[in-house]
């Protein structure tokens, strides 16, 4: 059995990390400034905390009401949105508020070796590694010169200096593709393309350099075999100044999209042990070839034909995934981070560490997004939040509670949930359960999708690979049909809400049309599916004060009618709906924003619209849509690729946005032509506005 990282553990770690060297200059950290934001922040604060600790938290603008602006007494503004990057912004606030070390968390400044010398010019403790050592491993070339000459097995590829859009191709083609286009600097899949083809080399390579270079204020890209079967196994290694380096297992963390993990889990699965115990060896020589100092992670490419491996790159930092890490091995690595800032000794040797691990984790990533529009980020307010009830075998990292604004400024990803059991199909089945509890409202989640991967039977068998979503895309992304009893239970929140407010005046509802008191209702209600909205009607007749005879119209199929469906429910908690039919007891959870309506039955969500009336699209002077392409989130345009009066066809990209660090080419949706270009490049622009309007042509006119 398990047991949580406790109070009780750290404190027995704690003298240990008195332990050090003649040579060593102890420090105790009293006042830590996190220099981050989100979950992240708030997971920094919390050991810091069990520790006594001080910690001062930062935010920016968008972020004034943020977790991690108030989870501490010692909050500073520090301005507009991009200023978690301001490095000299941050020391002086660390200096001002006489914070004696800086932890930057992961992602912004956490591999930016300016701001690491900068901390130690002004005397204040970088919690992360060397700047020696993120130079040299932050850098993707550099990085394989010096794994080379360690002996650690590197991919084949250019990674010279000439950045030659032509010299680039030609070694490509020397390569052979496809090959893998990547920013040298950088990581969360940014300035990352894989090409498949000659033909399409340069517009790729552009793309790459246009994203690295608006990511990481750097252009120059690498070219490497991409490895068609790939896996992604990483190592968690933790050093210390003395000398010590140990591996803390390994992750897999090849279910991927848009180059970005969203399942993770230790150890990898079907890995042989003398593979295992190689590539641990060759993470920790990977570690001491640079000096390294602290967490981090040597990310490994393995194949799946070959049983071979090859070093990719080192995150000079935290990873996102690091729970999983500490859920398997019983530590928290954040403590480690503190105790080699100060000058201490690893808390156990690398026998220790391999006689500690025990079980299987996974982490599943939950973002704000839309999968079945290729994952394109969400925003907005949390309007509804439900999470299944943390336990020591299941943890919520999350940065957001009910009521907080996911911003179109920064990484999409609401929370992590991590579980762990003895074997992995006891940890998979635990995942897919507590995924099942988890209710979000206000945006798109990938949280279905994640219960799809999970339960998918190559996941389970442990067949796994970083295309693993492309390769099993059309059962992943295959529609299932809604239940009829989902729409019913849908009608009934209606009929039983909207008696409960009587706001005969709301322009989204049924009773707009008709006098109060009427027993039979007629609801239409709309189901999106991509870009297709289909209407269900929905037939209720009352019979008494709590049962109804419902007829369900679905589409494509014949209708449906329950016979004496009684409901219960609160008048305080009208959201939690229990209705008795004929053939079963169903608890459904209903909430309803505006015209949206969200249904979470038996451990699924379904989101349905109520159909507006004519009346109150015309008052609105609604203009129709259908021929327009739309910002599908809140962004800025990069590139416009079309110009007036230019024909089309379909799946031609059109404008090229970016929103929340991701870059997004939106295509044609038809043959057509361009009407007028709406927004031109720099524009900002929020969800839902034109972008292209197309020509009203034929049939159309």
């Amino acid at each position: 059995m398990s047991r949580p990282v406790s109070l009780h553990l750290l404190r027995t770690l704690r003298p240990q990390s008195r332990t050090l060297s003649t040579t060593a200059t102890p420090r105790r950290i009293k006042n830590l400034l996190v220099a981050n934001r989100g979950e992240i922040a708030l997971r920094v604060h919390r050991t810091a905390q069990k520790l006594g600790t001080t910690t001062t938290t930062l935010y920016t603008d968008p972020d004034a009401h943020a977790e991690h602006a108030l989870v501490s007494p010692y909050s500073v503004n520090i301005g507009p949105p991009s200023a978690y990057l301001d490095i000299e912004k941050i020391v002086r606030v660390a200096k001002e508020r006489g914070c004696d070390a800086i932890h930057p968390g992961y992602g912004f400044l956490s591999e930016n070796a300016t701001f690491a010398r900068r901390c130690t010019e002004e005397g204040i403790l970088f919690v992360g590694p060397p700047p020696s050592a993120i130079d040299s491993m932050g850098n993707k070339s550099l990085s394989k010169d010096i794994m080379l000459s360690a002996g650690v097995p590197c991919i084949p590829g250019y990674h010279g200096t000439n950045q030659d859009p032509h010299h680039l191709q030609s070694e490509a083609e020397k390569i052979g593709f496809p090959v893998l286009i990547k920013a040298v600097k950088g990581g969360g899949g940014k300035g990352m393309r894989i090409v498949k083809n000659k033909e399409e080399f340069l517009e790729m390579l552009e793309s790459a350099k246009t994203e690295a270079r608006n990511s990481f204020g750097d252009e120059v890209v690498l070219v490497e075999k991409y490895i068609t079967t790939p896996r992604h196994i990483e190592v968690q290694v933790f050093a210390d100044s003395h000398g010590n380096c140990v591996a803390l297992g390994e992750r897999d963390c090849s279910i991927q999209r848009r180059h970005q993990k969203i399942l993770e889990e230790s150890p990898a699965p079907h890995l042989d042990e003398a593979i295992r115990q190689d590539i641990w060896k060759k993470a920790r020589d990977a570690a001491l070839a640079v000096g390294y100092r602290g967490a981090g992670t040597v990310e490994f490419i393995f194949d799946n034909d070959t049983g071979e491996f090859f070093f990719m790159e080192m995150n000079t930092r935290l990873q996102v995934e690091h729970p999983v890490t500490e859920m398997v091995t019983e530590t928290d690595l954040v403590h480690w981070q503190l105790i080699v800032a100060e000058g201490g000794k690893l808390p156990l040797t690398q026998e220790q560490v391999e006689q500690q691990m025990n079980g299987h984790a996974i982490e599943a990533r939950i973002y704000a997004e839309n999968p079945d529009m290729n994952f394109i980020p969400d925003s907005g307010p949390l309007l509804h939040l439900r999470t299944p009830t943390p336990t020591p075998t299941v943890r919520i990292d999350a940065g957001f509670k009910q009521g907080s604004i996911i911003s179109s400024h920064y990484d999409p990803m609401i929370a992590k949930l991590i579980v762990k059991a003895p074997t992995r199909p006891l940890a998979l089945q635990k995942l897919v359960a507590a995924l099942s509890e988890y209710e979000v409202v206000g945006m798109s989640t990938n949280i279905e999708f994640l219960k799809r991967c999970a339960s998918h039977q190559s996941f389970i068998n442990g067949d796994v690979e970083t295309g693993f979503i492309e390769k099993h895309k059309d059962e992943l992304f295959k529609h299932i049909p809604t239940p009829g009893e989902v729409y019913a239970q849908a009608a009934l929140g209606l009929v039983i809400n909207q008696s409960l407010q009587s706001v005969p005046s709301d322009p989204f509802s049924y009773y707009a049309t008709g006098a109060g008191g009427v027993q039979s209702r007629t609801i239409t209600l709309l189901e999106k599916h991509k870009d297709k909205e289909t209407p269900i009607t929905v037939d209720l007749h009352r019979t008494s004060q709590n049962t109804y005879n419902i007829t369900v119209h679905p589409p494509s199929a014949e209708k449906i009618t329950y016979e004496s469906v009684t409901t219960e429910y609160s008048p305080s908690s009208p959201k939690d709906i229990t209705s008795f039919y004929p053939h079963t007891r169903l608890e459904t959870r209903f909430i309803r924003t505006d015209d949206k309506v969200t249904v979470f039955q038996q451990g699924v969500q379904y989101t349905l619209t109520i159909q507006r009336p004519k009346w109150f699209e015309k008052a609105l002077g609604v203009k129709s849509m259908e021929n327009s392409v739309c910002a599908p989130m809140p962004c800025k345009v990069l590139k416009v690729l079309v110009k007036e009066g230019q024909e089309v066809v379909k799946d031609e990209p059109l404008v090229v946005i970016e929103s929340m660090k991701m870059e997004t080419t939106i295509r044609s949706p038809k043959v057509g032509r361009v009407a007028r270009v709406v927004h031109g490049e720099g524009d900002i622009c929020k969800a839902g506005t034109e972008l292209v309007e197309f020509e009203v042509v034929g049939e159309e006119a």
